[in-house]
């Protein structure tokens, strides 16, 4: 299948009963299959007016106890902001899936990875985070995709699928996972409404009350805490004796996973990290790496947003370098070998 529409065939396994979009490129193949779908299944399509218009579909629908999910493009994501921000304000769980394209602005409709600072630093105002997905394949894409419903609900916040526009336009073989029993969703004992003889509930971010606020704030982000010790992901390839570790996800992440295979056949040892939950991100595990004071090339279709990361992880312990495109320019197997080859006075 193609990505984007592995993604949407997830989704629908994964239970999502509403679905919200506005077209944008290059995530149209996405839109396009939940149109196709979505109805014949009995559950909600709707082509929304405007992105903004569109997250906050999402958020209504959640609020009443649908499993909601949104997808657009790096523009369209933007757009959603408030609304994103809104929905961690008011703990309620969604999905939204990103294929990025180049920017800034209008940019490009090529594959990108610059859209990482908006994803992980929660993109839109106030205090809060969303947990940030990164596939590599369209095998990935269909599995995070499909977990990614489960992790909104577990901790009742926005989830981001982050799919560069290579992973959501390629075709490749993928194992679908099983499609569950709408009956068998997880219990929404909060959702919006007087139902079942209950009192009203009323959901939202607004709270007038400087204190008030401030405890939820703080209360939100003790969750945050659990999910970094609970929730992140990552693959460590040959890394433990390597002289030189290439960090990478996505799109850029396969590259360097070519560019190791040359590495190997030269008789260089060179490692591969890859964070999949891009927040919370693996810091810890490259903490760790750090130790042995190895060089890391940390290789982004940006300027350079995820190596903010790495450094930080890094704290000083060992040298970082970076291997940068924009625009949608994406780098390839033989440029990253022989920046290795370089690092490693082999050039």
């Amino acid at each position: 299948m193609k990505g984007n529409e592995a993604i949407g065939e997830a989704a629908i396994r994964a239970g999502c009963t509403a679905y919200f979009g506005y077209p944008i490129t290059p995530q149209n193949e996405l839109t396009a299959y939940m149109a196709q779908n979505m109805l014949d299944k009995g559950r909600i399509f709707i082509q929304a007016e405007s992105e903004v218009a569109a997250i906050n579909m999402v958020y209504g629908a959640s609020a009443a106890g649908a499993r909601a999910m949104t997808s657009s493009s790096s523009p369209g994501v933007s757009l959603k902001q408030e609304g994103l921000s809104y929905a961690a304000g008011a703990d309620i769980p969604l999905v939204l899936v990103n294929v990025v394209r180049g920017g800034p602005g209008l940019g490009s409709i090529a594959p990108s990875q610059a859209d990482y600072f908006q994803a992980t630093r929660g993109g839109g105002h106030g205090d809060y985070y969303t947990i940030v997905l990164a596939p590599k394949s369209v095998q990935e894409a269909a599995d995070l995709t499909y977990l990614a419903f489960d992790l909104a609900d577990t901790w009742r916040m926005p989830v981001v699928v982050l799919a560069d526009g290579m992973i959501g336009q390629m075709m490749e073989g993928v194992v679908l996972p099983p499609s569950r029993d709408l009956a068998d969703l997880p219990r929404r004992d909060w959702t919006v409404g007087h139902m079942h003889g209950r009192e009203a509930r009323h959901l939202t971010s607004l709270d007038l009350v400087p204190e008030s606020l401030e405890a939820k704030v703080r209360q939100r982000f003790q969750r945050y805490e659990e999910i970094k010790a609970r929730e992140v992901r990552y693959e460590a390839v040959d890394v433990d004796q390597a002289d030189l570790i290439l960090v990478a996800y996505g799109t850029a992440a396969r590259v360097c996973l070519g560019a190791k295979k040359l590495a190997d056949a030269a008789g260089l040892r060179v490692g591969l990290f890859r964070p999949i939950t891009l927040w919370p991100f693996p810091e810890k595990a490259l903490a760790q790496l750090a130790k042995r004071g190895k060089p890391f090339l940390t290789v982004e279709m940006s300027m350079g947003q995820m190596v903010e990361d790495v450094k930080l992880s890094v704290l000083g312990q060992a040298p970082v370098h970076l291997l940068a495109h924009c625009g949608g320019v994406i780098p390839t197997e033989e440029e990253v070998f022989e920046e290795a080859k370089r690092l490693l006075g082999r050039g």
